[in-house]
């Protein structure tokens, strides 16, 4: 069966391009190199991400996987489906599941809230909307304990921590230096001079062919 397509709004208000209604098993099945996210029973589009995006997101990753170590927790990257509700479906773009709680499946699609989800912050204001309004009333519904922010462009980092309310609060906003103190996460340094400093090793954007036509 071809799922019909329709034009709606996205929360907030949110104007989007023409989306696949579709069920959670049928989003959980689509095949892997068909990217969107489930939001009330609809496919939209994601963020394309660029490679300042994905330098983030490998940093990320090498980090926090050599933090956890051997202490038997678990880093994930943005292909990860989270399943938050009957009708909507998250791929944060890093997750982690701290030493001693809850071991998420191997297989199939992922009901066990992270203890931490990530996402790098696009410089589009759509994007950019969607992770600082939409995602955090999502993740706190499915009861992520910590949402991170990383903002390239800006060169922000910020952490929200679930409170007892089911609301985040913020926990941690930096710019630079070396942060010692995470929720949650004894032990873990984030070097944000460090991180910056791989995003600069990138080279400056290409023209567009055709702007250099004359």
């Amino acid at each position: 069966m071809v799922p019909s397509e329709t034009v709606r709004q996205e929360p907030h208000g949110h104007a989007s391009n023409a989306e696949r209604r579709m069920s959670i098993s049928e989003w959980v099945n689509l095949p892997e190199d068909e990217p969107g996210e489930l939001v009330d029973g609809c496919l939209v589009e994601e963020e394309m991400p660029d490679l300042v995006h994905e330098i983030v997101v490998s940093w990320l990753i090498r980090t926090l996987g050599a933090w956890l170590g051997d202490r038997r927790g678990f880093v994930f990257g943005s292909e990860a489906k989270f399943v938050l509700g009957a009708r909507r479906g998250r791929k944060p773009d890093v997750t982690m599941y701290l030493p001693g709680g809850a071991v998420p499946p191997g297989y199939g699609p992922v009901r066990i809230p992270p203890d931490v989800a990530i996402e790098i912050v696009s410089p589009t204001a759509r994007d950019a909307r969607r992770d600082r309004v939409d995602k955090v009333a999502d993740y706190a519904a499915f009861r992520v304990r910590g949402y991170w922010l990383v903002d390239p462009k800006r060169r922000t980092f910020e952490i929200l921590a679930l409170g007892p309310d089911d609301r985040y609060a913020q926990a941690l906003s930096a710019a630079a230096g070396t942060l010692t103190t995470i929720p949650a996460c004894e032990g873990l340094t984030i070097d944000l001079d460090a991180l910056w400093a791989e995003v600069d090793r990138l080279g400056p954007p290409v023209p567009d062919e055709d702007s250099t036509v004359s």
